[in-house]
């Protein structure tokens, strides 16, 4: 399968930035619709959603991409840092369609923050070229999410909860041995944790991580909930039993999104994509292909 990569121009209240993608299948030569896959985060990276390259072996061009701000794309000074918003990524991604050609016709694939971003999009932009859209393991309202992880985590070991109460920045090693604690049941069931799950978060949660894009409050407050509704295409809504994003937690999404269709999968947490592999793939491969 043809794999390319590269960097598109981004330029946002005259600021210049560089959004880095790769291309799974062939976009020019095309006979099914391209399927954008956003990654979560905000400030991780686009590696632990590779197993959507399967969806390559339905005919689909998969894309994927760095948000600007970590990993391969550029990453941001202080001072640019203060531009980060959700228009800012509604905006990287509306640059990044047009700059393929694809803004008339495609679909998504939006994993936990890219659900969120991919659900903006369309309420803030209308979208009229997207086909379908995917919304996995994403919250609806991000107070919720943090109530969902709040629930998770209590039946956990005190040192567990304690190195996580204690936070990243006073204990980054503790902070992230007691997650991964947390994730092995709630957020990647596959043990040990895949190479691309530790990329990914190394990238903002390693030693060398860059957590500008975690620490900027993108997502504080946030709420989609009234304004869900708005959401006309053609959606699929998933989650996992083990989830963060509880059943609570994708509620509007399922409820509110007109006509949306839901699956849960019964053996996932936060990333059936690598749970259920075959199970996801082939169910988020029929729905794109309806």
């Amino acid at each position: 399968m043809t794999t390319t990569e590269g960097h598109v121009p981004f330029t946002y209240r005259g600021e210049a930035f560089q959004t880095y993608y790769k291309i799974i299948g062939d976009l020019d030569n095309r006979t099914r619709t391209p399927v954008v896959v956003i990654h979560g985060g905000p400030g991780l990276a686009h590696d632990y959603l590779i197993p959507h390259t399967d969806l390559a072996d339905h005919s689909f061009p998969v894309i994927f991409y760095d948000q600007v701000g970590n990993a391969r794309s550029t990453h941001l000074s202080e001072a640019q840092a203060t531009l980060l918003s959700v228009e800012f990524f509604v905006e990287e991604l509306v640059n990044f369609l047009e700059h393929f050609g694809i803004q008339d016709e495609y679909h998504i694939v939006g994993h936990s923050w890219g659900g969120m971003l991919a659900a903006e999009l369309v309420v803030r932009r209308r979208a009229k070229g997207l086909k379908r859209l995917v919304i996995a393991d994403s919250p609806a309202v991000i107070a919720l999410w943090g109530k969902s992880f709040k629930e998770l985590l209590e039946p956990f070991p005190q040192p567990v909860k304690d190195a996580i109460a204690k936070g990243e920045v006073a204990d980054r090693q503790g902070w992230w041995d007691a997650m991964m604690v947390f994730y092995a049941q709630h957020g990647c069931r596959v043990q040990p944790f895949p190479e691309e799950f530790l990329t990914a978060f190394a990238f903002s949660h390693g030693e060398n991580g860059d957590r500008t894009v975690g620490k900027s409050g993108v997502t504080k407050g946030w709420s989609i909930a009234d304004r869900v509704h708005d959401i006309d295409v053609a959606t699929l809504v998933i989650n996992g039993r083990y989830d963060v994003a509880q059943d609570y937690v994708t509620e509007a999404y399922i409820k509110k999104i007109p006509g949306a269709k839901w699956i849960k999968f019964e053996e996932s947490s936060h990333m059936p994509f690598w749970e259920e592999r075959a199970k996801y793939m082939k169910a988020v491969a029929g729905f794109l292909g309806e």
